[in-house]
């Protein structure tokens, strides 16, 4: 059993005892920065051969973190485009086609196999990967073109390969500096020095501490930050923290007792964990998005649903998307911090 104790959110001792995790998260911007620099040359290089190239008849993304490529091209890319997981290639993948690989720590051998398969098949590739590591090792070959990275940061190494992406007219714009800038104000804001009363992250620790949260997310890339945010809040919580679409999470909301003011806070059933709505809002707006947003809000509102949200609405969209996460990562350090078991 554990109780939250919001007094060690700004307690100096008991914040040293997770300096190395928030440091880390502190450090975001700086990767990001880091590979952008190391590979701006292999960049100008893969960039300048492309020219002389046609148009790929297809942009394959290969290996495990291909579906955060996938949120941000698929609705953009001019050619199209296929996410791929697993350690093989499609059947039809060959000489035509781009396969692009991030291999944020170079040691993941079903992408190495992935990797290997398409240089064989002569197709154009191009994989961000350590230069000491196995996914560079089988990325030798005359088409081949490895962005070297460093940091191990997974999302450092998507933006390396989307201002890549970007520069050869296959992805939107996801400008390094703007994506770091971001992070950056993240960690001013979420500092363990600034205290609760302005600390936003500290805040949604206290929200999230008597909470099951249902995380959503109305856009794509909202609804990956979604997905992240609620498994660092399971991390670092043990408990239940839920997200998805719409249509997944108003069961839940419905099916929510109403709050009663009269309950018993300290009786077996008074003091049970309630869900609570954490709407992360990146700036996206249609119709459908705010039917949705309308009809959780509503249903929330019903049954004395607790909604909170997180909002990033400047800078590119894989800037948003990163203040989304790292806001809902720092909130989930915190509750961690403030558990105390009993």
């Amino acid at each position: 059993m554990s109780w939250f104790d919001e007094s060690r959110l700004d307690d100096e001792r008991a914040l040293t005892g997770i300096d190395l995790r928030l440091r880390t998260l502190a450090e975001s911007g700086a990767r990001v920065r880091r590979e952008a620099g190391d590979a701006d040359e292999a960049i100008a290089q893969v960039v300048a051969r492309s020219e002389d190239q046609a148009r790929p008849r297809a942009v394959i993304a290969a290996g495990p973190d291909s579906r955060l490529l996938r949120a941000v091209l698929e609705p953009w890319c001019p050619v199209p485009f296929v996410a791929w997981p697993g350690q093989a290639l499609p059947g039809w993948a060959g000489s035509l086609d781009l396969v692009v690989v991030l291999a944020p720590d170079g040691g993941d051998a079903g992408t190495a196999s992935a990797v290997a398969e398409a240089v064989r098949r002569g197709c154009q590739v191009v994989v961000a990967c350590p230069s000491s590591s196995i996914v560079a090792d089988h990325a030798a070959g005359r088409w081949t073109t490895q962005l070297p990275t460093t940091t191990g940061d997974q999302l450092a190494t998507a933006v390396v390969m989307l201002n890549y992406l970007h520069q050869i007219g296959l992805g939107p714009s996801a400008p390094p500096e703007e994506v770091a800038e971001s992070l950056d104000a993240v960690a001013t804001a979420c500092s363990p020095h600034r205290d609760l009363a302005v600390n936003p992250a500290k805040m949604l620790a206290i929200a999230l501490a008597d909470a099951n949260p249902l995380v959503w997310g109305g856009s794509v890339l909202a609804a990956r930050a979604a997905r992240r945010v609620a498994e660092s809040v399971r991390r670092s919580s043990g408990r239940t923290a839920l997200a998805g679409d719409a249509e997944h999470l108003l069961p839940v909301i419905e099916a929510t007792r109403p709050r009663d003011v009269f309950d018993d806070p300290f009786s077996d059933d008074g003091g049970e964990l309630r869900p609570m709505l954490l709407v992360l809002d990146d700036g996206a707006d249609d119709p459908v998005l705010r039917q949705h947003r309308s009809r959780l809000l509503g249903a929330a509102d019903e049954r004395g649903v607790r909604v909170e949200h997180l909002t990033a609405e400047t800078g590119c969209e894989v800037a948003r998307y990163a203040s989304l996460m790292l806001s809902g990562t720092y909130a989930a350090e915190y509750l961690r911090l403030g558990l105390v078991e009993v």
